[in-house]
């Protein structure tokens, strides 16, 4: 299967995204986790990266997408992945297209983690993290829905929607019986 994963922050998708991993037999591909890789490892794109970071700007979308598209080019993506943290804007989305066509393939589906944002920010705030205050909290939440809203509607035949609420192994649940029912 080849999933991208969206919800707001605290929605659970990197919970999710390794239990959905080891079940579905893919890998999980985090731009987080691509970001600390390429500048761990000082790889020519992590070096760029790092150079926007340090001077406290945002990662270019061009750097993403090359990392995103090394990434998915790799045997162990050939049967699938999760991608978690990309496309967050339509035109990354375009990109993703772009990066899946030249490998000959495209997405299966789009999962949405929904959760209502006071439950979203009760769990980020839970976490105590000294960043997490509740106006940093929402003020995440709100580009979340400025920037994905677009996103949303960019993939609206492909998504499949989740209610992010009750415990891990509900929410996983719900999950794969969508997945299950996509492919009867």
């Amino acid at each position: 299967m080849r999933l991208v994963l969206l919800g707001p922050p605290g929605a659970g998708k990197g919970t999710q995204a390794a239990i959905l991993s080891e079940k579905l037999g893919v890998p999980h591909v985090s731009t987080g986790d691509l970001f600390r890789e390429n500048i761990g490892n000082n790889t020519e794109l992590g070096q760029e990266a790092k150079s926007y970071i340090d001077a406290g700007k945002l990662v270019p979308t061009s750097v993403t997408v090359k990392m995103v598209k090394d990434r998915l080019s790799q045997d162990d993506t050939a049967d699938g992945f999760l991608l978690d943290g990309f496309p967050r804007t339509v035109e990354q989305g375009d990109e993703l297209t772009t990066i899946l066509n030249g490998l000959g393939t495209s997405l299966d589906a789009v999962i949405q983690f929904d959760a209502p944002e006071d439950v979203v920010v009760g769990r980020m705030l839970a976490r105590g993290r000294a960043d997490d205050t509740e106006d940093v909290v929402r003020t995440r939440l709100k580009v979340y829905r400025d920037e994905t809203s677009p996103l949303l509607d960019y993939y609206k035949d492909s998504i499949i929607r989740i209610v992010a609420e009750g415990t891990v192994d509900d929410i996983n649940a719900r999950t794969m019986e969508a997945l299950r029912a996509l492919n009867s």
